[in-house]
C-alpha cells in the first residue's frame, strides 16, 4: 500500500504538457509496468479463448476425440480463471496509477501555487487555480488508467491478427489494416473536440472564480444588498459554462458513437468473410466460430484504443492548465550563495525609506498615503525584493526566504483562516500549550471567540472563518502573529475592524507582552500610537520625522493632519 501523499512530489518537466506526463509516468514505472503486464494477460486470455473453443469443436467434435475435447475444456477453464485474477489485479494497479498520477500532479500545483504566493494571485484568478488542482489533475490522472488496457489491447491486437493469418490471409491483413485505418479515422473528431474542450476549461475556471469571490464577499454583498447583482452574473456565466458544454458534447458524441459504430462495421465484415469462407469451404465449423469470437474481441480493444485517444486529449488539455501555473516565478527567490544568519536582536533597516527599527522597540508606522506603507512592511518582509533592507548589516536579498520568514514575521492586512479546529488554527507550528494560547488570545482581546465554539480551543473554524465577524477574525489573526513569537513582528492594520475601547486595550496588551523584542504596527490609529515607544512618519515612502505621538502632534503638522484625517474616517464608519 503506498502511502499519499508523496514526501517529495519531485521537480516537474515543464517544457511541454506531453513532457509533463511523460515525467508523471517515469515517477511510477514500478506500478505501470506492473500493470500492462497484467493488462497484456488480461487481454490476452480474452484474446485466446475464441481460439481454443474453436480447437474444441474442430478437434473435439468434428474429429470426435473426446480426449482433445476434455483437454481443450481444460484450457478454456485455465483461461477463465487466469483472465479473473489478472483482471482483478489489472484494475488494481490502473487505480493505483490514476491516483499516483493525479496527486503527484496536485501536490506539484499546490506547491508552486503556495511557493510563488502572491506572483500566482498577480497571474491567474482563485477560481484557475483551483479547478486546475480539483479538475485538471484528476483529468492528467486518466491517461495513466487506461495504460494498463490500452498494452493489452495493442498486444492482444497482434496476437488474434496472427491467428486469422495462419488461418485465412484475407482475414489476417483485413484485421491488421482495418483496426489501425479505424483508430487513425478517430483523428478527425480530436482536433475539434481538444480546442473545445479548452474552451469550456477557460469557462469553467472563470466561473469558479467568481464563485469564489461572491462567496468570499457574500456577508459584505448582504450588508448593501448587492446580492442579486451577483447572483445574475454568476447565472449569466453559468450559461456561457452550459453553451461551452453543449459546443464540447458533438465532437464528444461525436467520438462515443464512433467507438460503437466503428468496431460495429468491422465486426460485420469479418463475420461476412468468414462465413464466405466457411460456405467455400477453406475454414471448417472450428475456425468459423474462433473467427467470430475473434472479430466479437476485436471491439474490446478498439475501443479501448478509442477510450485511451479520449482520454490522452483531456489529460493534455489538463497538463497545459497546469503548466500555466507552473510558469508563475516566485517574486523572490533564494540567492545562490546565501550570507551568514545575522545575529539575533539585529538591527533592520531600509535604504530606500530611511527607515531604521531598533532592537526591542516597539515601533509604529504612519504614512500620508497608506499605500507607502504597506510597500515598506513588505520589503521588511521580502514579499517582494527588498533591495536596500538590511537584517544586522546583511541585505535581506543574501539571505534564505526561509530564515527571514522566521526572523521577520508580517501579518497583513487581510490575512487568511482556514477549517480546522481554532488550537491549529491560532498554532499551526503545534509547540504552544493552552496557557500559551489563551495568553495570545488575551493580548488580542479574542477570548471571545472561545464563546462563540462550542468545544473553545478544539471547536471547529469555518473556512476563511466565515462564522466570525469582522473584528473576530482580525483578533484571532493577531493571537495567531504573537504566537509565532518571531524575533520582528510587523503588523498592518490589526485594529481597523474593531472598537475604540477594545483597541486600546489591545495596544496596551501589546505593549506589555512584546516587550523587549521587536514590533512594528502599521497604524494611524492616535490610541495605538500613543502606545508606541516610536512613531515614523513617512512622506512619499520617506521618512521625514520621528519621535513621540504626542511630540510629532505638536511638531509636525503633516503628521497631525495625517492622525486627525484617519480618526475623522473612523468615527465616520
Amino acid at each position: 500500500m503506498r502511502s499519499l501523499p508523496f514526501d517529495d512530489p519531485g521537480r516537474p518537466d515543464t517544457r511541454s504538457p506531453a513532457r509533463l506526463l511523460l515525467w508523471v509516468g517515469s515517477k511510477q514505472l514500478g506500478t505501470l509496468g506492473l500493470g500492462v503486464a497484467f493488462g497484456i494477460v488480461w487481454m490476452l486470455a480474452q484474446a485466446l479463448l475464441p481460439y481454443v473453443l474453436g480447437r474444441a469443436i474442430e478437434d473435439g467434435l468434428v474429429d470426435d476425440d473426446g480426449g482433445a475435447l476434455v483437454t481443450w475444456a481444460g484450457v478454456l477453464l485455465a483461461l477463465g480463471a487466469v483472465q479473473a485474477v489478472a483482471g482483478v489485479m489489472r484494475h488494481r494497479c490502473a487505480v493505483s496509477n490514476w491516483l499516483q498520477a493525479s496527486y503527484r500532479l496536485i501536490q506539484v500545483i499546490s506547491h508552486h501555487a503556495a511557493n510563488a504566493g502572491p506572483a500566482v494571485r498577480a497571474r491567474l484568478t482563485t477560481g484557475e487555480v483551483v479547478a486546475t488542482v480539483s479538475n485538471d489533475a484528476l483529468r492528467a490522472g486518466g491517461a495513466f488508467d487506461i495504460t494498463a488496457r490500452l498494452a493489452g489491447a495493442i498486444v492482444s491486437y497482434f496476437v488474434v491478427a496472427v491467428l486469422l493469418l495462419s488461418s485465412s490471409t484475407v482475414l489476417g491483413l483485413v484485421v491488421l489494416l482495418g483496426v489501425p485505418a479505424l483508430v487513425g479515422s478517430l483523428s478527425f473528431v480530436i482536433r475539434p473536440l481538444q480546442a473545445r474542450q479548452r474552451e469550456q476549461r477557460e469557462e469553467v475556471g472563470q466561473l469558479t472564480a467568481l464563485g469564489a469571490d461572491t462567496v468570499a464577499g457574500l456577508r459584505v454583498l448582504r450588508g448593501i444588498g448587492g446580492e442579486a447583482v451577483f447572483f445574475d452574473r454568476y447565472r449569466s456565466r453559468s450559461d456561457r459554462v452550459r453553451l461551452a458544454g453543449v459546443r464540447v458534447a458533438l465532437p464528444q458524441s461525436t467520438l462515443d458513437a464512433a467507438q460503437v459504430l466503428l468496431p460495429g462495421i468491422f465486426v460485420v465484415i469479418v463475420i461476412w468473410l468468414g462465413g464466405r469462407l466457411a460456405i467455400d469451404g477453406r475454414i471448417g465449423p472450428g475456425e468459423l466460430v474462433a473467427f467470430y469470437g475473434s472479430a466479437v474481441f476485436l471491439v474490446i480493444p478498439l475501443r479501448n484504443a478509442a477510450e485511451a485517444v479520449d482520454k490522452v486529449t483531456r489529460a493534455l488539455v489538463g497538463a497545459r492548465r497546469m503548466l500555466d501555473i507552473l510558469a508563475v516565478e516566485r517574486m523572490v527567490v533564494d540567492p545562490e550563495s546565501p550570507a551568514a544568519a545575522p545575529s539575533a536582536d539585529s538591527l533592520l533597516a531600509d535604504a530606500r525609506s530611511g527607515l531604521v527599527l531598533e532592537p526591542g522597540v516597539l515601533t509604529c508606522l504612519v504614512s500620508a498615503e497608506s499605500e507607502d506603507a504597506v510597500e515598506l512592511a513588505d520589503r521588511l518582509g521580502r514579499f517582494v525584493e527588498s533591495d536596500g533592507v538590511t537584517l544586522g548589516g546583511v541585505p535581506l536579498a543574501e539571505l534564505p526566504v526561509g530564515l527571514v520568514r522566521r526572523r521577520i514575521v508580517i501579518s497583513e492586512t487581510d490575512p487568511l483562516l482556514f477549517s480546522g479546529t481554532l488550537r491549529h488554527e491560532l498554532d499551526p507550528w503545534g509547540h504552544a500549550d493552552d496557557e500559551a494560547i489563551l495568553d495570545a488570545l488575551a493580548v488580542a482581546n479574542a477570548e471571545d471567540v472561545l464563546d462563540t465554539l462550542p468545544h473553545g480551543l478544539d471547536g471547529n473554524v469555518e473556512e476563511r472563518g466565515r462564522s466570525f465577524s469582522g473584528g473576530q477574525r482580525q483578533r484571532v489573526v493577531l493571537a495567531r502573529a504573537l504566537l509565532s513569537d518571531a524575533e520582528i513582528l510587523v503588523l498592518v492594520e490589526p485594529t481597523s475592524a474593531v472598537d475604540a475601547h477594545t483597541e486600546a486595550r489591545i495596544a496596551r496588551r501589546l505593549r506589555e507582552a512584546r516587550a523587549g523584542r521587536t514590533t512594528v504596527v502599521v497604524s494611524a490609529s492616535p490610541l495605538v500610537l500613543d502606545q508606541a515607544h516610536k512613531v515614523v512618519f513617512l512622506e512619499a515612502g520617506r521618512v521625514t520625522a520621528a519621535g513621540t505621538h504626542r511630540a510629532l502632534l505638536q511638531s509636525v503638522p503633516a503628521y497631525r493632519a495625517t492622525v486627525n484625517r484617519d480618526e475623522e474616517e473612523g468615527e465616520a464608519a
